[in-house]
């Protein structure tokens, strides 16, 4: 019996939170995996620390359509997962611009490499629950308008509109992916999540006396990005493309992840913590929780860390980061 060919995966945004978990899921799976990264004076890889031998890192550039072009060809893959972004929030509103260039218009470039050089592959697209913004209805589905309100989330959009019509226009196999805020110790500093645990951790060991946050009502539906990744994966899996919501139906405040944050070393956050009107946004998104229902249905997925395992193990990575 003929032993079935390698399975070939192209990650861009590899780097990333997702991205570099997402490779170690699908090196444990047995795939080939390349990784597309942009050229820079300085490249950091730590994400990749002791899988970066294991993988092919490509440079490519979303907003470059010919080196996309190029990365498709060079890894020839039989899947496509587009996570490369511009993809905080606040600096989308100070750079909005290249926030369309990056998180919309970016879309386009891979999709139509994928058309170009491998229509047969199949294509996952990183959506995002800040689509829906301004919520018009709660939980939200993959039926919920959306109604955006910053412009990341209007871009997003963009990409998760383009995914579709190329799906349609050109019998792409080409899924999206809605997915809510997900964490990790890996997610960047100037996250809130991630500010929360470093600064307790800080506060903890005596290395910072406060922390300056916006709105701690602001709700979020927070899961761990390990399990988003596996359900990447499973979406390109199946027998059809189609789009997905993927959360964990739980919403907390960030006065919650705070509370969980320090009382998991010991502090009363109440203590530490206070608010500073600069870093509220300019139009604020307060209640987003989603409803994975038909991805647990469809897919068989569920989320298996909860929140406060993902909260306190960000804490204590952060901890032996810092020393302690």
């Amino acid at each position: 019996m003929t032993p079935s060919p390698q399975k070939r995966a192209l990650i861009t945004g590899i780097t990333g939170q997702d991205g570099s978990y997402l490779a170690e899921l699908l090196l444990e799976k047995g795939y080939q995996v390349f990784g597309t990264v942009r050229r820079s004076s300085t490249e950091r890889f730590e994400r990749l620390e002791g899988i970066k031998d294991s993988v092919q890192l490509l440079h490519a550039d979303l907003l470059d359509q010919s080196s996309l072009t190029r990365a498709f060809e060079a890894a020839a893959p039989d899947e496509i997962y587009n996570l490369a972004a511009q993809s905080f929030v606040p600096t989308s509103w100070a750079e909005p611009t290249l926030t369309a260039e990056f998180t919309a218009l970016g879309v386009t470039r891979a999709l139509e490499a994928m058309r170009q050089v491998c229509p047969d592959a199949r294509f996952y697209q990183a959506s995002s629950s800040e689509m829906f913004g301004k919520v018009l209805e709660t939980p939200q589905s993959e039926d919920t308008p959306f109604y955006p309100r910053s412009p990341y989330g209007v871009a997003k959009a963009y990409g998760h509109f383009i995914t579709v019509n190329y799906r349609e226009s050109y019998d792409l196999f080409a899924c999206s992916g809605i997915l809510f805020n997900h964490e990790s110790p890996r997610r960047g500093v100037e996250f809130v999540t991630r500010k929360i645990t470093i600064h307790a951790a800080k506060i903890k060991l005596g290395l910072a006396d406060e922390l300056v946050l916006g709105n701690l009502d602001a709700r979020r539906d927070w899961g761990h990005a390990r399990d988003y990744v596996r359900a990447q994966w499973m979406m390109l899996q199946q027998d059809e493309p189609d789009d997905y919501v993927i959360a964990t139906g739980q919403t907390h405040t960030v006065g919650d992840c705070c509370r969980v944050a320090f009382e998991h070393l010991g502090l009363d956050y109440e203590q530490y913590v206070r608010t500073d009107p600069k870093w509220v946004r300019p139009a604020e998104v307060d209640l987003l929780i989603g409803d994975a229902s038909k991805a647990k249905r469809m897919l068989g997925w569920e989320p298996e860390i909860t929140f406060e395992q993902l909260i306190q193990g960000m804490v204590d990575s952060d901890m032996r980061m810092l020393g302690a």
